[in-house]
């Protein structure tokens, strides 16, 4: 597996690479400058399971807010900077914990040496960021548009800049809004250098559409062992991108925290509300995100008492309002209107 190979990172107290656990990453999307509002988009992210954030640092009034931010947050937090090299500076000095430049379009040698000087006094990480839209116009000539060669090469070029500073404290991210281009272009980095990947399928789309682009990209890049931290960019709450990511990672096994609901797609024998039951367990699962459980819910006793057994605590429907529930191997008849107040009680249980 690849990424047991990368070089480690640390990222203020969390570590990426070297084998470390794949961690979450979302993006604030709230006006860096408001700390207040940035503040708690951060907190509510933190408490969906979002493991480092980064923000935009347009201008100098978001630079200076950092510090302030960290002071309330309880995550890393990455400056996004694009064109001015200042902002790289002042971003340090204001507490970031890895900055995201893309070295071409940073000002120049002299302004690029700059940034990494002060990266070097410390040790922060710098991600080199190179998405299909930002391509050099030289690569789109010499490979005929947006390919995964063209965007390997244009961040093995942006990560040398840095190196020949002699610093090697980065993150490579190649990000394609393409699935099969991203897919290819990390299997093709993944074999010419030894820095943690971050991975995403950028500009995805909205929830639905986004996440199941998000889910194949993303999925078939880390299922191949590529891939140290991820994100799931979606046009909506943050907060989304989150629960995406960690149903990502769960349903490869690179992730156990967390409830996990197995349900049935109901068929003609479902005599019980079904859907309903699944759409109020969602909520309540995402109330036990510190458990690692999995929940079985079926339509009927075809399928319903084999995934039971199979699970931590079964349910699945008898009819006309009645569902059976299996827990420890033992079946107890319930009404559909106590599963949600009983399953809060053995939940509350586990966890305690």
């Amino acid at each position: 597996m690849s990424r047991l190979n990368t070089r480690e990172v640390h990222i203020g107290d969390r570590v990426i690479g070297g084998g470390n656990p794949v961690l979450i990453q979302s993006m604030t999307n709230t006006d860096t400058a408001d700390v207040e509002s940035t503040v708690s988009q951060i907190l509510r992210l933190e408490e969906a399971g979002c493991d480092i954030i980064r923000s935009t640092v347009p201008d100098m009034a978001a630079a200076k807010a950092l510090g302030e931010i960290k002071k309330r947050i309880h995550i890393p937090i990455v400056a996004d900077i694009h064109f001015d090299y200042r902002l790289a500076i002042a971003a340090i000095e204001n507490g970031a914990d890895k900055i995201r430049i893309n070295p071409g379009n940073i000002g120049g040698p002299e302004r690029l040496k700059a940034v990494v000087e002060k990266a070097k006094e410390g040790n922060i990480p710098i991600r080199v960021g190179v998405n299909s839209g930002s391509l050099e116009k030289d690569l789109l000539v010499k490979y005929g548009g947006v390919t995964p060669e063209a965007l390997v090469e244009s961040a093995l070029k942006s990560a040398k800049l840095i190196e020949d500073l002699d610093y090697r404290n980065i993150v490579i991210s190649i990000k394609s809004s393409d699935v099969m281009t991203a897919i290819k272009a990390h299997e093709l980095i993944d074999k010419q250098c030894e820095y943690p990947l971050h991975v995403g399928i950028t500009e995805a789309g909205g929830l639905k559409r986004g996440t199941i682009k998000s889910a194949v990209g993303i999925g078939t890049i880390l299922y191949e062992g590529i891939g140290d931290t991820i994100r799931v960019s979606l046009t909506g709450d943050p907060v989304e991108e989150v629960i995406a990511a960690k149903e990502i990672l769960k349903s490869l096994g690179l992730r156990k925290s967390g409830i996990e609901i197995v349900s049935c797609p109901t068929c003609g024998r479902t005599k019980v509300d079904l859907i309903g039951l699944e759409e109020k367990l969602e909520r309540l699962a995402d109330e036990y995100s510190n458990l690692n459980l999995k929940i079985a819910v079926m339509g009927c006793v075809v399928n319903g008492p084999g995934e039971a057994k199979e699970a931590d605590i079964g349910i699945f429907g008898v009819g006309n309002g009645t569902w059976d529930l299996v827990k420890d191997g033992k079946k107890i008849p319930v009404k559909e209107e106590d599963i949600i107040p009983l399953l809060r009680k053995e939940l509350d249980k586990a966890g305690a």
